[in-house]
């Protein structure tokens, strides 16, 4: 009867999170992915030395020191730029500085078909 009692009695816990970005012991949103995509990048190059033939300890020397590098990379982007701060600067880079037209019809074009819209 007792355990009847227990099951009835289960507190469930609400997801308040709804809006907010997945975060991972610190990481945020797609450095999650950045990390786990460079941890198994790691782990290829890791069994590629082995299979060559290279020596287990220096096999194990190089994974740690690009994993470090690795952790530390990400940590530093997921601080420095937030959820969409890398994703805004790489579309930054993709604009131009300036625009160059060789006649004004465009714009000529433009003002006139704004008057023509309005009511």
């Amino acid at each position: 009867m007792s355990n009847i009692l227990c099951l009835m009695s289960s507190v469930y816990k609400i997801n308040k999170g709804i809006n907010k970005p997945i975060e991972f012991k610190g990481l945020k949103a797609q450095y999650i992915a950045y990390l786990a995509v460079g941890l198994i990048v790691l782990l290829i190059l890791f069994a590629a030395l082995y299979i060559i033939g290279v020596n287990m300890f220096v096999c194990l020397g190089i994974t740690a020191l690009l994993g470090t590098s690795l952790f530390m990379a990400v940590y530093h982007m997921s601080d420095t730029y937030g959820q969409y701060g890398l994703i805004k600067k790489m579309a930054k880079r993709n604009l131009p500085v300036f625009l160059k037209s060789s006649s004004r019809r465009l714009f000529l074009n433009l003002k006139a078909s704004s008057k023509n819209q309005q009511p």
